[in-house]
């Protein structure tokens, strides 16, 4: 695993490279940063995830300095993918890139911290985003405020026993698969993979499929690299 320390020592010697991981589940658009980001001297790409659960995975086991992503990717507003990343790697950096402009995309951006690179945005213009959000001076690593998860009322122990049907439909959307191809895995139909979904996050009082996630990383549900 790629440690922050070493990550320092290379930028003493003037050998680190920034290292982004991207995030997205349209594999065309990953694939064209991925290229140009690699003309760069001074980027690479560490890996590419284009489901959240393999995100949160390759955030934990490459520590990245820049993760490149959408918000709409993992179906929430930017403070709370923010969250999400930063519980998985404290001293990643998130740059979103994103087609919205309207208002209430903006309106979600943190104030102090969070990038936001637009649709109008340039090669060169994104290029300098990645190295001006990675460099140690762009804001110390900050404690992320205790919410969503961490601040809703527990279940009662009897609501959150989950059966061995909606165990197996956790792990496999949690390890990145869609519900149409876990009900094809499970020989299962996909309304009947869609109410175990339901019930899941019912019982465990979440509300989106990021989430659900990272309640399966934290439990232990889900293999993660060592």
């Amino acid at each position: 695993m790629y440690s922050h320390t070493s990550t320092l020592r290379e930028a003493m010697l003037g050998t680190r490279k920034i290292r982004c991981l991207l995030a997205h589940d349209h594999v065309l658009l990953r694939q064209g940063l991925r290229r140009l980001l690699e003309d760069e001297p001074d980027m690479e790409v560490v890996a590419e995830a284009a489901s959240v659960g393999e995100t949160l995975r390759s955030v934990l086991e490459h520590r990245p300095e820049v993760v490149v992503t959408d918000p709409s990717f993992f179906g929430l507003a930017a403070d709370p993918v923010e969250q999400l990343i930063l519980r998985v790697s404290p001293h990643s950096k998130v740059l979103f890139l994103t087609a919205h402009e309207d208002v209430d995309t903006l309106r979600h951006a943190r104030s102090d911290n969070t990038n936001f690179a637009l649709r109008q945005t340039d090669v060169k213009e994104l290029v300098e985003m990645i190295r001006r959000v990675s460099s140690p001076g762009d804001g110390a690593v900050r404690e992320m405020p205790r919410t969503g998860l961490d601040e809703r009322r527990p279940a009662k122990p009897s609501q959150r026993v989950l059966t061995a049907r909606e165990r197996q439909v956790l792990e496999l959307l949690a390890a990145g698969k869609t519900v149409r191809s876990a009900a094809a895995t499970l020989g299962l139909s996909v309304k009947t993979v869609e109410a175990h979904k339901f019930n899941l996050m019912r019982k465990l009082a979440i509300h989106n499929k990021a989430e659900l996630v990272m309640w399966a990383i934290q439990k232990r549900i889900v293999e993660l690299p060592a």
